[in-house]
């Protein structure tokens, strides 16, 4: 695969407004780590964003996260290890990451409100779209994922 432009470098502006809502989502917004990377993974894996979710699969990891419950992330709905908080969120990015094939239903917002705030909410889907921005800059500009050992 051979990348098509280097986005961070080739209009610096626009890379630097992504990454400070970036450093809003991940440093200042409030919300738990454990749920900025399930929403950042899933996302990745719906969007087919091979060097996210390598990159977020390393994050998780490296945030104490285990190998089932990330491993188990692209199948949440058969898994029984995820809390009825974390169920409504992935049930929410789906709807929010496919919008155009879901409207985002009633009943997707409706399982978030006895687990989030209205302003976690608003926060959890700017990290929801905010990943999809990551997502499509990378997918639609080739970034490879590293490679750390072969199989």
């Amino acid at each position: 695969m051979t990348a098509r432009l280097d986005y961070m470098t080739v209009a610096p502006d626009a890379f630097k407004a992504v990454y400070a809502l970036e450093t809003y989502i991940s440093e200042h917004s409030g919300l738990d780590k454990p749920l900025i990377h399930l929403l950042k993974l899933r996302a990745s894996q719906i969007n087919g964003c091979a060097y996210c979710v390598d990159m977020h699969v390393k994050e998780a990891r490296a945030a104490g996260l285990s190998e089932q419950w990330i491993a188990l992330v692209s199948v949440w709905h058969e898994a029984s290890i995820f809390t009825a908080k974390e169920c409504a969120l992935l049930e929410w990015v789906e709807s929010v990451t496919k919008i155009a094939d879901t409207g985002i239903p009633d009943a997707a917002y409706e399982g978030l409100l006895p687990h989030f705030s209205e302003a976690e909410i608003m926060k959890l889907t700017v990290a929801i779209g905010l990943i999809n921005v990551w997502n499509r800059l990378a997918v639609g500009f080739r970034v490879a994922h590293p490679i750390d050992n072969a199989a």
